[in-house]
C-alpha cells in the first residue's frame, strides 16, 4: 500500500488530526538534520580537511542523496521501524499517541543538542514511539519483539564492528604508509577524508531517513483508520520531501556536536579521520542493507574511538567517552518514559 501526494495532499486538509502528526515528523526530521548529521562530518572539520561552513553544505547534499538512493535501492530498515510497535485499535488515540512520541523526540533531542552532548536521534525515535505503544495498549503487547530485537543487534553490531573496522583501518592505513612522504600523504588524505565525509553523510540519509519515513507512513495509514497494513511502498515524493527537511535541519549546523565528537574526543590526524569515515561508512551500510537500524551518532563514535586505541589507549579521552556512553545508556529508558508520560498526557486531553 502508498498514497499518492494527491491523497496525500487532500487528507492533510481535511484531517487535523493527520496536519499535527506530519508537522511534528518533519520536525523530528529537521531536528535529525540539525543534531545528527554532524557526527558524520565531525572528523573532517577536526582534522582542517574543511571548513564547518563547506562541509555542513556537503552534509546537506549528501544526506539528500542517501535517503532518495538508498530507499530506491531497499527500505527494509523503514519497515523494521514501521513493524516494531503495535499502534493497532482505536485509530484517533493511536494517532494521538503517535503524535505524543514525535513530541516527546524533539524534546529530547533539543535538550542533548543545547548541551552538546551527541546523543542519538534513532535511539531516541525508537525509544519514543516504543513508550507511546506501551501507553497505548497498556502493556508491553505494544512492542513487537521479534522486530525489537534487530535494535539490539544494531547495538552490539555498530558498537563491535564500528571500533573494530576503525582499529583495523587505520593499523593498515599506517603499515602501507610508515615509508612514504608525510606531506604527501597528508595531502591524499586530506582528499580522501572529503570522500570519507560525504559517503558518512550519504549513510547518514540512507538510515536515518528511512527510520522517519517508517514513522510518516505510520502516521498517514492511522489517520486513514488503517493501522494493520502489513506492507507498504515508500513514494517518491515522500523521499523528497523527507530528504530536503534533513538537509536543511543539517545546514543550521551543530558545531558543539562536532567540536565533542571531532574534537575532544579524540584528536585524529587526516588518515585517521579517513579510517573512522570509512570504518562508520561500511558499518551503516551493512546495517541498512540488512534492515538493521543502528545509530549513526553510536556507529561514527566507536569507530573513533577504536582509531584513537589503536594509536595507543591512552590516546582516547575517555571521560568524554564515558560522558556519551552514559547519555546512549539513558536514552532508551529516558526517552521511552517522556514518550510514555506525553501518551497518557495527551490521549487524556485529546
Amino acid at each position: 500500500m502508498t498514497i499518492t501526494l494527491q491523497s496525500f495532499l487532500s487528507e492533510l486538509v481535511n484531517n487535523p488530526a493527520l496536519a499535527i502528526t506530519v508537522i511534528l515528523t518533519l520536525g523530528v526530521i529537521l531536528v535529525n538534520g540539525w543534531t545528527d548529521a554532524p557526527n558524520a562530518i565531525a572528523t573532517c572539520v577536526s582534522t582542517r580537511s574543511m571548513s564547518p561552513k563547506a562541509a555542513i553544505l556537503m552534509a546537506a547534499v549528501f544526506n539528500f542523496l542517501g535517503v532518495l538512493i538508498m530507499t530506491l535501492i531497499s527500505a527494509t530498515v523503514a519497515e523494521t521501524i514501521y513493524n516494531m510497535v503495535d499502534f493497532s485499535g482505536d485509530s484517533t488515540a493511536a494517532l494521538t499517541a503517535l503524535c505524543a512520541a514525535m513530541f516527546a523526540i524533539v524534546i529530547w533531542a533539543v535538550t542533548a543538542w543545547w548541551f552538546g552532548i551527541p546523543t542519538s536521534e534513532s535511539h531516541a525515535l525508537i525509544a519514543g514511539i516504543s513508550g507511546a505503544a506501551i501507553a497505548l495498549q497498556g502493556g508491553l503487547s505494544g512492542i513487537n519483539g521479534s522486530e525489537w530485537i534487530k535494535v539490539v543487534y544494531g547495538l552490539f553490531l555498530s558498537a563491535i564492528l564500528g571500533f573494530g573496522l576503525g582499529w583495523l583501518i587505520s593499523k593498515t592505513i599506517k603499515a602501507t604508509c610508515k615509508n612514504m612522504n608525510r606531506t604527501k600523504t597528508n595531502k591524499f588524505f586530506k582528499g580522501a577524508q572529503i570522500g570519507g565525509g560525504a559517503a558518512m553523510a550519504f549513510m547518514h540519509g540512507a538510515q536515518d531517513g528511512q527510520k522517519f519515513m517508517g514513522v510518516f507512513m505510520l502516521g498517514v495509514f492511522l489517520s486513514r483508520g488503517e493501522a494493520n497494513v502489513a506492507e507498504f511502498h515508500i513514494p517518491i515524493w515522500l523521499m523528497i520531501l523527507c530528504s530536503i527537511v534533513m538537509s536543511v535541519g543539517t545546514s543550521i549546523g551543530g558545531y558543539k556536536i562536532i567540536k565533542a565528537v571531532g574534537m575532544d574526543m579524540v584528536k585524529l590526524e587526516k588518515y585517521e579521520g579517513f579510517a573512522a569515515d570509512i570504518a562508520g561508512a561500511g558499518c551503516i551500510l551493512v546495517s541498512s542493507l540488512t534492515g538493521i537500524p543502528v545509530s549513526t551518532t553510536h556507529t561514527k563514535t566507536t569507530a573513533i574511538m577504536g582509531v584513537g586505541a589503536a594509536k595507543r589507549i591512552s590516546n582516547v579521552n575517555w571521560a568524554v567517552v564515558k560522558e556519551m556512553v552514559w547519555a546512549w545508556i539513558l536514552t532508551f529508558p529516558g526517552c521511552g518514559l517522556v514518550g510514555f508520560v506525553m501518551a497518557k498526557i495527551f490521549i487524556r486531553i485529546f
